[in-house]
């Protein structure tokens, strides 16, 4: 009886654990949660409601994925990205994804595209309705699904860690501005072409996907400092 007590307990623990992951994440999107500032779990804890220990066990998933990193007897730092990184990161993914889905416009069988079409939509549902995470959540399954037809295990890989590293700040004032639909528009576009065989197109359209993501980008990290100074 004592195992399967514990066992519960700790199925509890985990379901907490990604409750706070999912608020903290939602807190680093909507920019609440700034880069370069250093956050204690214990004062993470009383804004959230919770005890420090599942905000640790939050936190140290988001070290691992390069969205915080530990600070000694203090917390975590919001880990902050340059231009530089992002443009390093747009080209990576340029050279992988554009020619990877150029490839699969021509080899990928149309049922498969085809059965990406409710995430497709989903993401510009989920932008319109200003579902941030779900936005966010939604564009990673399609792109990742996506690129998993060309069957490179560790190309789907290497493509989730720089989204990871990626992330956008400050997604609130861009979805505001109404700037998320147009680029959620862009991935039932690029399934269009992909499903009727227009490889030149697919590659434009993925290019100029990517193109647009960084843009966001660079409006994400100038936002919240300009709505602060317009305040």
């Amino acid at each position: 009886m004592g195992d399967l007590k514990q066992y519960g307990l700790v199925r509890a623990q985990e379901r907490l654990r990604d409750q706070v992951g999912h608020a903290l994440r939602a807190a680093l999107i909507a920019g609440e949660l700034r880069p370069g500032q250093v956050y204690s779990a214990p004062g993470l804890a009383a804004d959230l409601g919770v005890s420090a220990t599942p905000v640790r066990e939050a936190m140290l998933d988001l070290a691992r994925e390069g969205l915080v990193e530990p600070v000694r007897n203090k917390g975590f730092r919001i880990t902050e990205v340059s231009e530089r990184d992002l443009d390093q990161y747009t080209e990576l993914r340029t050279l992988i994804e554009v020619p990877t889905v150029g490839r699969l416009a021509e080899t990928a069988d149309r049922e498969q595209l085809e059965a990406l079409r409710p995430i497709a939509e989903e993401i510009v549902a989920r932008a319109r309705r200003h579902d941030l995470i779900g936005y966010l959540e939604a564009d990673r399954r399609f792109h990742l699904a996506l690129l998993a037809l060309s069957g490179n295990e560790r190309l789907v890989e290497t493509v989730g860690d720089l989204r990871k590293r990626s992330r956008l700040y400050g997604l609130t004032g861009l979805d505001e501005a109404g700037k998320l639909v147009s680029s959620a528009e862009e991935h039932v576009e690029l399934l269009d072409l992909m499903i009727a065989g227009d490889v030149p197109g697919t590659e434009a359209c993925m290019r100029r996907h990517l193109g647009h993501v960084r843009s966001l980008w660079a409006d994400a990290r100038d936002e919240p400092a300009g709505r602060k100074s317009a305040g």
